[in-house]
């Protein structure tokens, strides 16, 4: 049974084949992958500068593969890569380095740093996760695409646990530094920290019960200029695919235009299946049956759960 993954192809380390069409095929189905998003790179030069400047942040959020790739790229184009190798990497290493995803805490392993709460498995949960850790008053840095969801922005704003720079906590802060807080922020905490040029804080009477973060966009979603091509020449060698997964809500819209012109009639036989909550919620909005949503975005489970959407009963 052939089904259709609108995704860019990777190669795993140690299979040498892309981990979802491995998965798949474990359940006898063929899978295909058709890329349906580009990127193009942003503001370079001043995330350079922010990762320069580790003492300025309590930490780094990442939840995609392509804010990975902005710092590679950010440290190669500002000549930095030895920098980072020597000492920025470490220092980054004394705080905490959130993902979203094994894909990212993939990427993040690869430039030296330590990934945590990978297995969140979405904006939603990591933010929880988020909040009944982090303690600093400095900001978490959080480079991102220009279509990000304010989810996670929203709820570090609205349901973090306290304030850095409340005066009821200061002395337990500084106590904490000699705990395990030490072991990952150093032997500062950073409380009472300097304020930074051009980073926005707010104030304790205002920034009560919120985790601080600093926002900077590093890139953004544009459409694949082979998705048509690709598509009819799926669907001219391939025919009608059992199943189609999306992976994010601006791949669904950039492609499902040419989805429903080739499919015309026979759409109905089509299940939709979503990698998350977020892209099946864009499927629903588009009138699309949402056949599956996979429990965690991950190979296994997107595998696991297409299986049972095309079986009788669904899931």
């Amino acid at each position: 049974m052939k089904v259709l993954l609108l995704k860019d192809p990777k190669e795993d380390d140690d299979h040498g084949q892309d981990p979802y069409i491995r998965e798949l095929g474990l359940y006898g189905l063929e899978a295909t992958l058709i890329p349906v998003l580009s990127f193009e790179f942003l503001s370079l030069p001043s995330f350079s500068e922010k990762l320069s400047h580790p003492e300025g942040y309590g930490g780094l959020i990442f939840t995609s593969p392509r804010a990975v790739e902005a710092v590679k790229l950010c440290l190669e184009k500002a000549n930095k890569t030895e920098a980072w190798k020597t000492s920025l990497k470490e220092k980054w290493n004394l705080k905490s380095v959130y993902v979203v995803g094994n894909a990212t805490a993939s990427l993040v392993s690869k430039i030296g740093l330590d990934p945590e709460g990978e297995n969140c498995g979405n904006a939603e949960k990591l933010a929880e996760y988020i909040c009944s850790r982090e303690s600093s008053a400095l900001p978490l840095l959080f480079p991102c695409g220009h279509l990000k969801r304010e989810t996670l922005p929203r709820m570090l704003k609205d349901k973090g646990l306290f304030p850095s720079t409340h005066p009821a906590l200061m002395g337990a802060h500084r106590e904490g530094c000699h705990g395990a807080f030490a072991r990952k922020r150093g032997p500062w905490c950073g409380c009472d920290p300097p304020l930074q040029a051009g980073t926005r804080r707010s104030r304790p009477e205002e920034g009560a019960g919120r985790v601080p973060m600093e926002s900077i966009t590093v890139y953004q979603t544009i459409p694949h200029p082979g998705i048509q091509g690709n598509l009819n020449s799926y669907y001219s060698q391939q025919g009608i695919p059992a199943s189609i997964t999306f992976f994010s809500p601006s791949g669904l819209s950039y492609s499902l235009k040419h989805i429903q012109e080739l499919s015309g009639d026979n759409i109905d036989q089509i299940k939709f299946v979503a990698i998350g909550p977020t892209t099946a919620h864009a499927l629903a909005a588009q009138g699309l049956p949402v056949s599956c949503t996979a429990e965690s975005p991950t190979p296994r489970a997107l595998a696991a759960g297409i299986r049972t959407a095309l079986q009788p009963h669904g899931c």
